[in-house]
């Protein structure tokens, strides 16, 4: 709808409620005297209807899409209008027994990494009690719209990173978010706890953090964790005051037991060096055992910055799907790693090492099925890597595709001639030109895909595949790609893939066809969902928080959107 019909359905809602209003006034002339001790349902539906009169209003929000929630008159106006502008949640006797659930749900908002108080958890509670028909109005309005928006940011994840940066978090909120048929959902639920628990992702991944987002709360309480002065890097055997320190910092994680008690509690002993590297494991540091730099500023990491941390991840998991299927592959980006899951995410079946995109090609975050399996496939080179990487090489050494069994085409078209790259001046080729020609790398040891990619189409042309270069496998960051997802372990992801698929699968069979030169494309007859996300705190399958090196430097941009 264009901006002047959106005006103009906006004033004929005014003048509707305006109508409502004068009409009522009228009512109010001729009825009887009303005690001013105690509201009457009439004066409340009055005093209601105040609060609904017409607001200017900043179009330049329609023009940009903002959704109907975001302005707080125009949302409030349409839903009343629907309910014959009448109170939804109070009477003469005070908030009714769904308010009261309203009202709990808004305050529990934080054990969802939420903010309670943007729920104005403060002004409803301030005239909760009251029986003035004006505060009982205010108070109706207060648990409407807020209401509304508890259930999109909870549903959804909040609208304000993809506001503050459309470009890094697109799948923040939901623009099209309806208020209206939200009250409906509420109003018409047999039972309204039941609606409002099913709200949020019900899965594993979120659950899990949403209780470890509850211990750190209570550490945070008892006053957080000790600080670990500078000094000199500390070894498994050293004698160093500071040791004591970190024994108390570990006991507080639960990566030393809180029954340790050794007879020199200065003295670094085996015991403690395994609690180390447990933490360096569930912080993406190297697992050396070794209490330097980067381990003890990990350490000091305070308790209020994780609690942020595990809020932040409790968001991304909001906007992301809700559903992640019964069985389904996820891609950690910031943990650098993928896990696949069997039993709605109860058994948890691979947990591999991946390699994903650089800063200037990062891995975007997503869900989609893999359909496909392409066992010794052929690399179509994109465009951005032909232009600003091969173009190059080849006005340097022009027979360096041939070097690398890369087919030189004409055209992008099917019925392109294959060329040969050494007749060609290739000084003379802009970057331009460059990306019309297609070129097309055969199966083989040199192929950066290896020996498997596995396929979901989407608009970011990204994938999973095998890899040429094993060796990247070995560092603790592992951000080398060009936003694909290179697997450590492909077969074992086929195997899983493979394991109930129609044509008897089986992993002699997918090893015959892995270890030969043919091509085989394989068509899955049960599509699996993949999520990629994007994690920088997660909880494994023992239940252990992890906290991952923001490998992309998100986090302190989203908790400036969302904070």
């Amino acid at each position: 709808m264009s901006i002047s019909g959106l005006k103009s359905k906006f004033t004929t809602l005014c003048w509707f409620t305006q109508t409502l209003l004068s009409i009522s006034l009228l009512c109010l002339l001729v009825s009887p005297a009303v005690s001013h001790s105690a509201a009457s349902e009439q004066q409340i539906a009055l005093e209601l209807q105040k609060h609904l009169g017409c607001q200017p209003i900043d179009l330049v929000q329609l023009e940009n899409n903002t959704p109907l929630l975001a302005s707080k008159d125009i949302c409030l106006a349409i839903i009343y209008t629907k309910y014959d502008s009448t109170p939804l949640w109070v009477s003469s006797k005070g908030p009714s027994y769904k308010a009261r659930i309203i009202f709990e749900y808004l305050q529990d908002s934080e054990k969802h990494g939420l903010n309670p108080l943007i729920y104005q958890v403060g002004e409803i509670r301030q005239l909760w009690n009251s029986k003035n028909a004006t505060d009982l109005a205010k108070l109706d309005t207060l648990l409407t719209y807020n209401l509304v928006h508890y259930i999109h940011d909870i549903s959804y994840g909040q609208l304000s990173p993809s506001v503050t940066n459309p470009q890094l978090f697109p799948e923040a909120g939901y623009r099209d978010f309806n208020p209206v048929f939200a009250i409906q959902q509420v109003r018409f639920a047999n039972n309204i706890k039941d609606y409002l628990e099913q709200l949020p992702p019900q899965h594993v991944h979120y659950t899990s953090l949403k209780n470890a987002l509850e211990k750190y709360r209570i550490i945070a309480l008892q006053g957080g964790w000790p600080y670990l002065p500078e000094g000199l890097k500390i070894f498994p055997g050293n004698r160093d005051t500071r040791v004591a320190i970190v024994r108390e910092r570990l006991k507080m994680t639960g990566e030393l037991s809180q029954e340790s008690n050794p007879p020199d509690p200065y003295r670094y002993d085996l015991e403690l060096r395994d609690a180390v590297i447990k933490f360096q494991l569930r912080n993406g540091l190297k697992p050396d055992g070794v209490i330097g730099i980067n381990t003890r500023g990990a350490l000091n990491v305070t308790v209020d910055e994780r609690i942020k941390t595990i809020r932040i991840n409790l968001a991304r998991w909001r906007w992301q799907s809700h559903d992640l299927g019964s069985k389904y592959v996820l891609v950690n980006i910031a943990g650098y790693n993928l896990k696949a899951y069997r039993d709605m995410g109860q058994e948890q079946a691979l947990d591999i090492r991946v390699v994903v995109g650089k800063e200037r090609h990062q891995t975007p975050v997503f869900s989609n099925i893999i359909r496909q399996i392409d066992i010794n496939p052929y690399w179509t080179i994109p465009t951005s890597i032909a232009k600003n990487e091969e173009l190059p090489k080849l006005r340097k050494d022009p027979g360096s595709l041939k070097q690398r069994n890369i087919r030189l085409y004409s055209s992008w078209n099917g019925n392109a001639r294959e060329l040969d790259s050494t007749s060609i001046d290739w000084n003379s080729v802009s970057p331009g030109q460059m990306a019309g020609y297609r070129l097309r790398q055969d199966p083989g040891p040199k192929n950066p895909l290896g020996r498997i990619k596995f396929l979901f189409p989407n608009r970011y042309d990204v994938y999973l595949h095998d890899t040429s270069s094993p060796q990247l496998f070995n560092y603790t960051n592992r951000d080398f790609s060009h936003g694909c997802i290179r697997v450590s372990d492909p077969r074992a992801l086929a195997y899983f893939l493979l394991e109930d698929q129609h044509g008897d699968w089986n992993t002699e069979r997918i090893d015959t066809a892995y270890d030969s030169n043919s091509r085989k494309v394989i068509q899955l007859s049960r599509p699996i969902p993949v999520h990629i996300t994007y994690q920088t705190s997660w909880v494994d399958k023992d239940g252990t928080i992890h906290f991952n090196v923001d490998v992309y430097s998100r986090d302190k941009k989203l908790a400036k959107a969302l904070f």
